[in-house]
């Protein structure tokens, strides 16, 4: 065989290999998918842009597989890698900047989280495990109280080191230590990191008080009150939306900043835009974020078409709905929801 052949041959096995490797590699990393896609949402308060950390992720590991410790924890090296990628897309994006404290002098001067204009919804189907193999110790249990979407806009207003860390100690469990490590920090500057970030999240997120009385069916009783959310949207009936809306409720519709605070001007801001007059709406309940959530279409031209209109997610308190948040019809793909019916 000529010399040419020799290496041709030879190059024909190193390829087969890489690929045989990068291959198996790849399914070691699609292991950890959810949960690193759950902590660079959390991160960046995005669904799109996590997936696209996550993609950048995946990138970054295979092309520094060499630079991994012998031994060193697989599931710590990724979410090293994953916490990096997410704070490169922090840096570079200038809404989030601009809505961030520069430096831990200013955090202070936090802005109200109605700021947070790329806030997106997480659908509740993806947070479960997708198979038995997930629920190890390792699994990601994703909580309530560490998914809603009150708790996603408030982190974003922390700084990027101060948001890492409540994230990695307080919603994952690491220790100081393990997160120092992480964050290639010292554990002085972690700790100090979290007190400030706690102190941020007291005086910005709003009450938590119980969704419903002690002794009430909560599912059923979120049934019902989804299913009046509905007809009165399906009828435009805003007395019916005043029954089931409190006082001093908030609503929000990001990519828009800004929002509007108390029922009657959240209902005077929906007839202004056309609702119970140019608009003829067919809801269909989903969840997200481990709330309730109502996606609604608009009665097409044609007469005949429903098309995909907004994804409202809503908080409930003590029986009422405290908060609506008002997404485009680009979140319907996430939720597995058609534009039309």
């Amino acid at each position: 065989m000529s010399e040419y052949g020799t290496m041709a041959e030879s190059d024909k096995t190193t390829s087969v290999n890489q690929s045989a490797d990068e291959s198996a590699f790849t399914a070691l990393m699609e292991q950890h998918r959810r949960e690193l896609h759950i902590h660079c949402y959390r991160m960046l308060g995005s669904f799109d842009d996590a997936e696209d950390a996550v993609q950048d992720t995946f990138l970054r590991a295979w092309r520094y597989r060499e630079g991994r410790r012998d031994g060193a924890p697989l599931r710590a090296w990724l979410y090293q890698i994953a916490t990096n990628a997410c704070l490169d897309v922090i840096a570079r994006d200038k809404r989030r900047t601009a809505v961030t404290p520069a430096t831990e002098a200013d955090e202070d001067v936090v802005p109200n989280a109605a700021e947070v204009t790329w806030l997106q919804p997480y659908p509740d189907a993806l947070l479960e495990p997708a198979a038995p193999r997930e629920a190890e110790p390792d699994a990601v249990v994703v909580t309530k109280e560490t998914i809603e979407l009150a708790f996603l806009a408030v982190i974003q207003l922390l700084t990027p080191q101060q948001r890492a860390t409540l994230i990695l100690r307080d919603v994952l469990g690491w220790s100081a230590k393990e997160t120092a490590a992480l964050l290639e920090a010292s554990v002085a500057s972690v700790n100090g990191a979290l007190q400030r970030a706690r102190t941020t999240l007291r005086r910005h997120l709003p009450s938590r008080k119980a969704e419903w009385p002690a002794g009430v069916d909560a599912t059923a009783a979120e049934r019902e009150l989804v299913r009046k959310y509905v007809e009165a949207s399906e009828q435009a009936d805003t007395k019916w939306f005043a029954s089931v809306v409190r006082e001093d409720a908030v609503f929000r519709m990001p990519p828009e900043p800004g929002e509007t605070i108390g029922r009657d001007a959240m209902i005077r801001l929906w007839v202004e835009g056309g609702f119970g007059s140019s608009m003829r709406l067919r809801c269909v309940t989903t969840r997200a974020n481990r709330q309730p959530a109502v996606a609604a279409y608009n009665l097409g031209k044609d007469g005949t078409t429903y098309e995909a209109m907004a994804l409202d997610v809503i908080r409930i308190e003590e029986g009422m709905i405290t908060e609506v948040i008002t997404f485009p019809p680009n979140v319907f793909e996430d939720f597995g929801l058609p534009m039309t019916m």
